[in-house]
């Protein structure tokens, strides 16, 4: 059993904590406090983290409206569409909101402890994701109902993802291990980061359909829209609904 004084007593060199000298007081007490405190700054976490989804979710489903051509042009017809990819909301604003607790926890960590890793900050981050990777995969597969099947829409999207998931591991083994073991230096810490707008910008390519690829050679056939170019002209600076139509309707007789 240590030899606790005045200032080196269990407990005593918490990065925030405590504020006060607590020496004399009981463990059984100190502990009731504290746990306490921490079931207190568990609810200001979840208030927070709600409201920051909120206004994620508000962001990314604003949408914007685009006036189409009528034959009653004092009444256009008006549609929305999102100003957010999804692809990318899910891989920014939704992706930080989730994953904010854990990052702030790591970075005061880290500040605080001379920029040196901790026992907890990294170990969280790399905890929760490997949490999302595979206990929220398997509990999405188990819970399908018996004899029910599910297909991933994008699943080039799905693809790019998957892999930066597990090359995340991969790039940490190597820096940590192989390059420079137990150092980050700052060009693998600008590396790391960098990766993540990678990642964003092949996921919104890949949504985009820039990385289709044809498995088998079908007989393409092809339409001659002459005809209806010359006549697919915007009336006021908007699109005229009858000619979309009628180029759609062109193009199915085609087909």
């Amino acid at each position: 059993m240590r030899n606790e004084t005045l200032y080196d007593y269990r407990c005593s060199d918490g990065l925030l904590l405590p504020l006060i000298n607590e020496f004399t007081w009981k463990p059984e007490v100190r502990a009731f406090l504290y746990l306490l405190g921490l079931f207190y700054c568990f609810l200001g976490v979840a208030i927070i983290a709600d409201i920051f989804m909120c206004s994620i979710e508000k962001i990314t489903s604003k949408t914007r409206k685009i006036m189409l051509s009528t034959s009653n042009e004092l009444e256009p017809e008006v549609i929305e569409v999102k100003v957010w990819n999804d692809t990318v909301a899910n891989l920014t604003l939704m992706a930080l909101g989730s994953s904010a607790p854990e990052i702030l926890l790591s970075i005061i960590e880290i500040v605080g402890n001379g920029f040196k890793a901790g026992d907890l900050g990294p170990g969280t981050i790399v905890g929760s994701a490997a949490f999302n990777l595979l206990v929220i995969c398997g509990v999405c597969i188990i819970a399908l109902p018996a004899g029910e099947t599910r297909r991933i829409r994008t699943f080039s999207v799905f693809s790019v993802t998957a892999f930066f998931s597990v090359f995340a591991y991969i790039w940490l083994l190597i820096i940590l291990l192989a390059i420079t073991p137990h150092q980050v230096d700052i060009w693998e810490a600008v590396m790391t980061f960098l990766f993540f707008p990678i990642l964003v910008g092949i996921s919104y390519a890949a949504d985009k359909g820039f990385f289709k690829v044809k498995l088998l050679n079908k007989p393409t056939k092809q339409m001659e829209v002459d005809s209806v170019a010359d006549h697919f002209l915007l009336h006021r600076g908007k699109i005229h609904k009858v000619i979309v139509l009628s180029f759609i309707i062109l193009f199915v007789n085609k087909i």
